[in-house]
């Protein structure tokens, strides 16, 4: 088959064990971001089988109505970037592995250097001792401070027991179900939403985006915690209401904040206010972006594209299209 790779900055997955899977195939691969639908119905419009890196690139109606050869999306977790159900009318089969029962480690050890990172003022400690003014402040111990970790889910579980490993207090919130298998493995559950925001040192969101949690954590949530707290999101930005967060930074609650997300991305404006705040640590999403993480999720990825040149696609998120694909 004839595969495009989107948005693979380095050129990191031809240098990859996994990209061996792609052997039998004309594949291609795109090293720099482009968003514009002419340029992208432009390289791709030969393509048979599409790769895209989470969620980099939108793939909308108007962009899939001008490939005509396209037969297959291979990613992996989940899709709100693609328009599943136009690509069901045209036939296109999604396949996108959900990874039921693998975590995101990579995505659990980068929100914990960001606890790090920010509560002991390593970024501007950095900076300070490269100016040559030496020690520029001081941080706050984590042990016996509580964390809280709102979604319990996969990256959730793993992120409070590093938590627990460094002697903090964890305390859990989620929806019902979560929070009920929480406290069944013996973690404490907030008493209620707004114990939660205002009890904790450190909260940490591990929800997926979905409509029922786009603006989950509102202004009023943030209002709540400490002004020496801290939140962290390696999640989505979209989990927290538009501008409360800078909102809620500017009055100084929490105290600091944490981000490896961004509301649009990526995020190349230098001047964007969080960028240019001292209480703020920045990362440019890479909660996933590891050498092993990626051998572990592409080998997914391009087994997926083998299955259906095979003739049985599998992890398939449209079923419906499957007896009248192209």
């Amino acid at each position: 088959m004839r595969v495009a790779i989107l948005d693979d900055y380095f050129d990191t997955l031809r240098t990859l064990p996994c990209f061996t899977r792609l052997a039998a195939h004309d594949v291609t691969v795109w090293t720099d971001h482009v968003q514009d639908i002419d340029a992208l119905a432009r390289r791709l419009r030969s393509t048979e089988a599409l790769v895209l890196i989470r969620e980099r690139t939108a793939i909308r109606t108007p962009l899939l109505e001008r490939l005509p050869d396209l037969r297959l999306i291979s990613q992996r977790s989940v899709y709100p970037h693609i328009d599943i159900d136009a690509c069901t009318r045209l036939g296109i089969v999604v396949s996108s592995d959900m990874h039921a029962d693998t975590p995101s480690y990579a995505t659990a050890e980068l929100t914990w250097a960001l606890v790090l990172a920010a509560m002991r003022q390593i970024p501007q400690q950095m900076e300070s001792l490269r100016a040559g003014r030496w020690q520029s402040g001081v941080g706050e111990t984590l042990r016996s401070k509580t964390l809280g970790v709102y979604g319990f889910g996969r990256i959730g579980a793993v992120v409070a027991g590093y938590g627990r490993a460094f002697g903090m207090g964890v305390v859990v919130w989620a929806r019902e179900a979560s929070r009920a298998r929480a406290a069944a493995d013996g973690w404490t559950v907030a008493e209620s939403r707004d114990a939660f925001f205002e009890g904790c040192d450190v909260i940490t969101l591990h929800l997926r985006l979905i409509e029922a949690t786009e603006g989950i954590v509102t202004a009023a949530d943030l209002a709540r915690m400490k002004p020496t707290s801290l939140l962290v999101n390696t999640s989505r930005a979209g989990l927290i209401a538009p501008g409360a967060l800078l909102a809620g930074l500017r009055a100084g609650r929490p105290g600091m904040a944490a981000v490896d997300v961004y509301e649009r991305e990526p995020l190349t404006n230098t001047a964007d206010p969080l960028l240019r705040m001292e209480n703020v640590v920045c990362t440019p999403h890479i909660g996933y972006v590891t050498r092993d993480e990626w051998d572990l999720q592409f080998a997914d990825v391009f087994d997926q594209i083998n299955a259906f040149a095979s003739g049985i696609p599998t992890s398939v998120v449209n079923p419906e299209v499957l007896p009248h694909r192209r």
